[in-house]
């Protein structure tokens, strides 16, 4: 398997002159970027203080220079770590701090690793997940097939490059020669829409948090681009089966890919809304490439994109993670007999009733389709009878009092599902991914 660098090695070969990034109106080709990449790697390898191995702290601007240091240290044999620029002083050093301790636990040889990337995480402190080049060629090759992407995309890039959706968008279009766009963020709507009308966009990603907005600031003009938009996909947190329909019945010939993975293992399974038209609360089944089998009621991964290590983590400590060959998501689910898989929530998350389980989504699921709450979040909260009961947290869109939720709820939801409080907060607490950070509620509560 080619490494990403030694695919876009190719295309410059190939392609030489065919435009690989723009930028703020200035157009790269594939020609230059490799160039600037191989630049970027003699400085480098110049620099008395760099060694092979060693972690290159990137702070992930989403522009052009980004991405020629990004590729760059990858072909000096760097480690790259990249991050958010606006990363806060006290996760920077913690960050640092771990990336400069020595690797103590072989379990591969540091000329194979090419990222470590830093888990938001729902709980305790960010974990540095070792990522080598056969993992995210893996994990592009696995996207490029289920997307059907190709030499033709032109993509628009919204996304943060210091997360794992983002930085493997990008990595998805140069591998197969496309054209990135890169914009940098959602939050200007006539930008966005002017990007697509100026390059003639063919797909994009985004979170559910960015369809929001963008539903929210120009309400139905995405449908306009449905003769233009061959794909777009979508990830990263939970998305309304509402929202589907609506963007199935506006771009009724756009594939409109929904993932699910972790950074441990990118793009484990996907879903495309018009073909699971049946089945759109499900994550859909494996991606190409991969294997996933519900083991003791957990969601576990198998495939080449998958992590091996944390940093500096012990075998012992790591081999928790796996059953065998296969990553422990920590995500609870099922599988149907056609091989739908179906979450029902963090493991660690899960609210004991008495014994009875309860999925907090399921809740939430209920909760969100009222038409007077906006969001909301469930965690479990002590109870000297029953252990734990479901508690639960909503921001409103118009004032709604507890007796009219529970007369809604009580019909959908087994007794002991019912939640034994509400409370009104200003808003779900998440990771800057969109993940909600129900151990954050249930600690504060």
């Amino acid at each position: 398997m080619l490494t990403i660098e030694q695919q876009i090695e190719r295309n410059a070969q190939r392609m030489t002159e065919k435009v690989a990034l723009i930028c703020k109106d200035t157009e790269v080709s594939y020609g230059e970027l490799w160039e600037r990449c191989c630049e970027e790697a003699k400085r480098l390898q110049e620099d008395a203080s760099f060694y092979k191995g060693k972690r290159v702290i990137l702070a992930a601007a989403g522009n052009a220079e980004f991405v020629y240091q990004y590729f760059g240290t990858h072909l000096a044999g760097g480690i790259c770590v990249p991050i958010d620029p606006d990363t806060k002083e006290g996760r920077r050093d913690y960050i640092q701090s771990v990336v400069n301790e020595d690797f103590r636990f072989k379990i591969e040889d540091l000329d194979g690793i090419a990222d470590i990337m830093f888990t938001t995480g729902t709980t305790g402190a960010p974990k540095g997940v070792v990522l080598t080049h056969e993992n995210i060629a893996a994990s592009a090759r696995n996207i490029n097939a289920y997307i059907g992407n190709d030499a033709d995309d032109i993509e628009l890039l919204a996304l943060p490059v210091s997360h794992s959706f983002g930085l493997g968008r990008l990595r998805c279009v140069l591998s197969k020669g496309g054209t990135i766009v890169l914009l940098g963020t959602f939050a200007n709507v006539k930008r966005f829409f002017a990007a697509l009308d100026e390059y003639h966009v063919t797909g994009f990603g985004m979170v559910p948090a960015s369809w929001a907005y963008l539903k929210m600031m120009s309400r139905d003009k995405i449908r306009n681009y449905a003769d233009q938009l061959k794909y777009i996909e979508i990830g990263s947190s939970f998305m309304s089966i509402e929202d589907k329909k609506m963007l199935m019945e506006w771009l009724p010939s756009t594939r409109m890919c929904m993932h699910y993975g972790l950074t441990e293992a990118s793009r484990s399974a996907f879903m495309e809304f018009h073909e699971y038209a049946e089945n759109l609360s499900s994550i859909g089944k494996a991606a190409p490439n991969v294997d996933i089998r519900i083991i003791d009621g957990e969601i576990c991964v198998k495939g080449e994109h998958v992590t091996k290590s944390y940093w500096n983590e012990s075998p012992e400590r790591i081999a928790q993670d796996f059953h065998g060959d296969y990553f422990r998501t920590g995500d609870s689910g099922w599988m149907d007999e056609d091989g739908h898989i179906y979450i029902k929530g963090r493991i660690k998350e899960m609210i004991n009733v008495g014994g009875e389980k309860v999925s907090p989504m399921e809740v939430e699921d209920v909760l969100n389709a009222i038409p007077q709450i906006k969001e909301s979040a469930c965690c479990a909260m002590p109870d000297k009878v029953m252990g734990e009961v479901v508690e639960a947290f909503i921001v409103e869109k118009e004032p709604i009092t507890d007796a009219e939720i529970m007369e809604i709820i009580k019909p959908q939801l087994e007794n002991y599902k019912w939640p034994k409080k509400i409370q009104r907060i200003a808003e779900i607490p998440k990771t800057s991914s969109g993940k909600i950070q129900r151990l954050q509620l249930k600690v504060n509560s």
